[in-house]
């Protein structure tokens, strides 16, 4: 039987990271289905963090790179095996910074690649073509500055709307 540290329902979280040059952020991981494969950062939302905060994280643990989160372009969900349901939210940020550190534990390479050249990279992940043939047509943008009520306890809350 599969057994996972995280249970059998996953929540991860990936970026496009753009730079002014509208090339994006991808990586190559050392492991896992996406070994030698382009990439986009990602990695599970950890407890007590929101899904926004999360994604940021995890950019910037792998490349150093500081990016700002501007929307929500899509959503990737299957189920593993019949048991784990993997779950993920994909980000639309903008670079801060452009200076790439790669994370050499969980890393080969980071790299600034614009879309057109990945779409027939024979290296780019399934994911990561999808979305440069795509155009974001719907882009759901970042609310923080609502609150529900006291009353809920919240200590972070978005709405991607």
């Amino acid at each position: 039987m599969l057994k996972s540290k995280r249970g059998n329902v996953w929540l991860a979280v990936a970026g496009i990271v753009q730079n002014e040059k509208g090339e994006w952020l991808v990586v190559k991981k050392k492991y896992g289905g996406l070994k030698g494969k382009w990439s986009l950062p990602a990695g599970f939302v950890e407890q007590a963090e929101t899904i926004d905060q999360a994604v940021v994280r995890e950019i910037r643990e792998e490349t150093g790179i500081i990016a700002k989160v501007e929307s929500v372009i899509g959503i990737r969900s299957g189920v593993i095996r019949d048991v784990i349901s993997d779950n993920m939210i994909i980000f639309k940020l903008q670079a801060e910074t452009t200076s790439i550190i790669v994370q050499e534990k969980e890393l080969e390479e980071a790299a600034f690649i614009h879309p057109q050249q990945l779409i027939h990279n024979p290296d780019a992940s399934l994911l990561l073509v999808n979305f440069a043939n795509s155009s974001f047509d719907t882009e759901l943008k970042k609310y923080d500055h609502h609150n529900p009520g006291d009353h809920f306890g919240y200590t972070a809350y978005r709405l991607f709307l």
